[in-house]
């Protein structure tokens, strides 16, 4: 699934493919947000890369839906 985020002060968004659910992650970002935590939303990619946003600057985050890939001659 496609997670966008818009920073503030930034022109651009920062796009990641990850495997983790639209729960989990939301989940993450309450708590990157909430008060008695470090401040840092992380994410990892599917390729295991791990993304580091300071929950401070976040202005938005757009999960797109959850999407199976398709196989064979019908996904072209």
């Amino acid at each position: 699934m496609e997670v966008t985020i818009g920073l503030q002060h930034i022109a651009r968004e920062l796009s990641v493919d990850v495997d983790t659910s639209t729960k989990d992650l939301t989940t993450q970002l309450e708590l990157a947000l909430g008060e008695g935590s470090n401040g840092l939303f992380e994410l990892t990619d599917t390729r295991g890369r791990v993304i580091v946003v300071p929950a401070k600057s976040i202005g938005y985050v757009e999960i797109g839906p959850e999407e199976t890939r398709r196989v064979g001659f019908g996904s072209l």
